[in-house]
């Protein structure tokens, strides 16, 4: 019984050490990339903003060419009931208030449909440049021996040694020299019954 309990405490000595170093964790070798400044310095990034700039600019001239005439066609028909004093409109004011009404609603469909493609399509921009950022982070990391990468953003203070957003950012100039600015059409809703 002696040679047994001898036995299993020279086994343990033996064996913790090598489960004690199983669970040690490596020390934390940390990089830090300034996201912001990759995501809007890029090449094809800055490419893509001046394309969505484009866009939102069309969105706004196309609001007011719409707008201009709905509104002046509303204060006329305001003006119309206004000079009517509490009584009934004719049909044709009616007519004319109905039209404008739908305009209205037409023109307001319109821009949010626009609204909504500009908004789809800087979703697709930025998963288009996040599918190449995730390889370029491991590759930058493993050529720089990090372990971690964090955005430089969430950290109080660091060491200028520490930032690869240079390398970052040359990766993905690299690896993404342009970008789709139109995200693909919308997958067709189902019908409800």
């Amino acid at each position: 019984m002696k040679t047994l309990l001898v036995s299993a405490a020279a086994l343990a000595a033996v064996t913790m050490p090598a489960a004690a170093q199983a669970q040690a964790v490596p020390s934390a070798i940390i990089a830090v990339v300034d996201l912001e400044r990759v995501t809007s310095s890029c090449n094809a990034c800055v490419t893509a903003k001046a394309a969505l700039q484009s866009q939102v600019n069309a969105l706004q001239a196309r609001e007011k060419t719409l707008s201009g005439p709905i509104e002046t066609e509303g204060k006329a028909i305001q003006a119309a009931v206004d000079a009517l004093k509490g009584k009934d409109p004719d049909a044709a004011l009616t007519a004319r208030a109905n039209a404008w009404q739908t305009k209205r609603q037409q023109a307001a469909q319109e821009l949010s449909r626009q609204q909504n493609q500009i908004q789809r399509n800087q979703a697709y921009i930025s998963q288009q440049i996040g599918a190449k950022l995730g390889p370029i982070y491991q590759s930058v990391m493993q050529r720089r021996g990090a372990n971690v990468m964090l955005e430089i953003g969430s950290t109080l203070a660091t060491g200028a040694a520490l930032d690869v957003t240079n390398d970052v950012l040359a990766a993905l100039n690299s690896a993404l020299p342009s970008v789709a600015t139109t995200a693909p059409a919308a997958a067709a809703q189902p019908q409800s019954r």
